[in-house]
């Protein structure tokens, strides 16, 4: 079985066209290759080490290579595609079981309105509904 950080061929197929492309003649050094850069992002947020700490030796690139392009992609919405793209692909082979799915919103911020009112728990404090 393959570290979990490594992205095969097929994987690696379904996630290139979502990332953005640097531009032809853009200034600066050489862009390092984004599937290592991506599998660098992976082994880190897998293994939980910090991104200074990243091993060159495992040609990933530098640590802060990854959390520069794993910052520069979550700003241009990567990720979000790559989730989208990826539950999309599994509902069309049949690999995902609505039988088996429960919403949560429980990650979902509550707003703070200027129409709440005092809060039943602390007399000082608003509540947020």
């Amino acid at each position: 079985m393959a570290a979990p950080w490594i992205v095969d061929d097929q994987l690696w197929a379904v996630i290139e066209p979502l990332l953005p492309v640097k531009a032809p003649g853009t200034p600066g050094p050489a862009r390092m290759d984004d599937r290592a850069v991506l599998q660098g992002i992976l082994f880190v947020l897998i293994t939980g080490i910090g991104w200074e700490d990243l091993p060159q030796e495992l040609g990933f690139g530098s640590g802060m290579t990854c959390w520069r392009r794993l910052r520069d992609w979550q700003a241009a919405g990567v990720f979000e595609a790559m989730h989208t793209t990826m539950l999309a692909h599994c509902h069309r082979a049949g690999l995902i079981d609505f039988d088996r799915v429960i919403p949560d919103g429980s990650h979902v911020r509550a707003k703070r309105g200027t129409d709440t009112g005092p809060s039943p728990v602390d007399r000082r404090k608003t509540t947020t509904s």
